[in-house]
């Protein structure tokens, strides 16, 4: 198991990274680093005896972060923004079809499972609307909101 990168390489994040509660002084839950930010490789680690884990250095952040050797790449390689990650709500902005037949309606929410920057054609997801997984454009997919109503103190989509 030889490592991809070494100390000083310069990578770049390919996911949105949260505190999973072991980054000391932040809430679990809350972002750490945005997919897309570069950092330096400061320390070369294993994780259970069969995962490369990278400390990446953010010097514009002040934070050092471990990630895992698929959630990096090397600055050198070509990075493709997607407008959305992996776990994030979406909504259709069209009608989906399988072979003439509708399988999500205008306005159907669905979670992102896999982010698929290599596609001909610009970015694309694999995305599971209810019991149906389908690979979407991104230009047919919309944002949902999450809004707190701090009245009620219940979460409302939008």
């Amino acid at each position: 198991m030889l490592p991809k990168y070494q100390f000083g390489d310069e990578v770049r994040i390919i996911r949105n990274v949260r505190n999973d509660g072991t980054y000391p002084g932040m809430p679990t839950g809350q972002l750490l680093i945005r997919r897309g930010c570069t950092g330096f490789v400061t320390n070369v680690g294993t994780f259970l005896q069969d995962q490369l884990i990278y400390s990446v250095n953010f010097l514009e952040q002040n934070k050092i972060v471990g990630f895992r050797e698929e959630e990096l790449i090397s600055i050198n390689e070509p990075w493709i923004p997607s407008k959305f990650e992996s776990r994030e709500k979406v909504r259709s902005r069209i009608t989906l079809t399988v072979r003439g037949e509708v399988r999500v309606t205008p306005g159907m929410d669905g979670e992102i499972l896999k982010v698929l920057r290599d596609e001909n054609g610009g970015v694309q997801y694999q995305v599971i609307f209810y019991d149906h997984v389908l690979q979407v454009p991104e230009s047919a997919l919309e944002a949902v909101h999450v809004y707190d109503d701090k009245e009620s103190g219940n979460a409302t989509s939008h």
